[in-house]
């Protein structure tokens, strides 16, 4: 059984940062990509980052670019969304999953329950 758990979310202001964490538990999953997705009100999932298994590929949506960074740790089976310079527009609730290479969340198997961030002006 896969169970990723997300936390870390929370309220911030705009221009402040957070950094969102997410718990992977699982028994053998072979070497596996992790992403970062998200998705506001009213709005379909979008890619945020992704990693791969050797922690040195990343790659981000356009919109975060510069001011978010996705990291992970292999020996604590975590993985981490640092996100500063936040905007109004990066509110949304965050997930992580499991998968392959890719910004598609159809590429994706096992998902966490999301966690909430809030940006106020």
């Amino acid at each position: 059984q896969v169970q990723l758990v997300e936390s870390g979310g929370g309220l911030v202001q705009a221009g402040g940062s957070l950094t969102l964490s997410c718990e992977i538990s699982e028994r053998t999953l072979g070497t596996y990509a992790m992403g970062w997705f998200r998705q506001a009100p009213g709005k379909e999932r979008e890619f945020v980052a992704a990693i791969g298994w050797s922690a040195e590929s990343t790659f981000y949506t356009d919109s975060v670019k510069g001011r978010f960074i996705i990291s992970r740790v292999h020996a604590k089976k975590m993985a981490y969304l640092q996100m500063n310079s936040l905007k109004l527009e990066d509110t949304a609730v965050y997930y992580c999953a499991v998968g392959r290479w890719s910004s598609k969340w159809s590429d994706y198997d096992y998902w966490g329950h999301g966690t909430q961030v809030t940006v106020s002006s």
